[in-house]
């Protein structure tokens, strides 16, 4: 008999991020399971990634229908026709999906009911968060407890990159002794390329000079 209260769910795009976010997860929970959602996004890819890595690393993977986000929320990670652009004039990137951590983490809970988790993690951080509202903390820590509320269940709600920063992120990922690993066989880039990916969308800039910041600093300390 596996105790439940050791069980978690990842929500797991196959990015950088998440794939962190999965490490952390393996060394702290009996069983991980990741789920992937599929909102018709720009990049298939994405999907074979997640794929890819939860075989390698030996978790169980689920893939959610997640398509109605896209008729609902048209935004440049879902249509082609709509430019990856920054906000301007303190508005929000043309990248924001509204409502979709919200959904991503309702449809995870939901899973890791039936499937017997208390824990669901999640890589949203307020560091480098480009002003989007559901990755700030309070969010979280409020749909924790809406979700519950909802399901008479007591979910924990992690998020263990809340308060790091890209570099920081790299340094997780290379105490767990997965660096390569992560920067090589990730998906992060709004163009679709694997690894250091196309090195000029706003993703790939946050990912690179993390990487950057983060091999600085070890090259310092030796």
């Amino acid at each position: 008999f596996m105790d439940i209260n050791n069980n978690a769910v990842v929500v797991f795009s196959g990015g950088q991020d998440s794939t962190t976010c999965l490490l952390w997860a393996l060394r702290r929970f009996d069983k991980v399971i990741a789920v992937t959602f599929n909102y018709n996004q720009r990049h298939k890819l994405e999907i074979e990634c997640a794929k890819n890595i939860a075989k390698d690393l030996g978790v169980e993977h689920h893939i959610l229908d997640m398509e109605l986000l896209n008729q609902l929320a048209p935004n440049a990670l879902t249509r082609n026709d709509i430019d990856v652009k920054a906000g301007e004039n303190g508005g929000l990137p043309s990248t924001f999906v509204e409502g979709r951590n919200m959904l991503f983490l309702t449809f995870a809970a939901v899973l890791a009911k039936v499937k017997g988790a208390r824990h669901i993690v999640t890589g949203v951080c307020e560091t480098d968060f480009s002003g989007y509202p559901d990755c700030r903390d309070v969010f979280i820590k409020s749909l924790n407890v809406t979700l519950n509320l909802a399901m008479d269940y007591e979910f924990v709600v992690h998020t263990p990159l809340m308060w790091i920063d890209k570099a920081e992120t790299w340094k997780m990922a290379d105490e767990f002794g997965k660096l390569d690993y992560v920067r090589e066989k990730t998906l992060t880039c709004y163009n679709g390329v694997i690894g250091d990916g196309c090195g000029e969308c706003p993703a790939c800039k946050l990912r690179k000079h993390g990487l950057l910041k983060y091999l600085e600093s070890k090259k310092e300390e030796n």
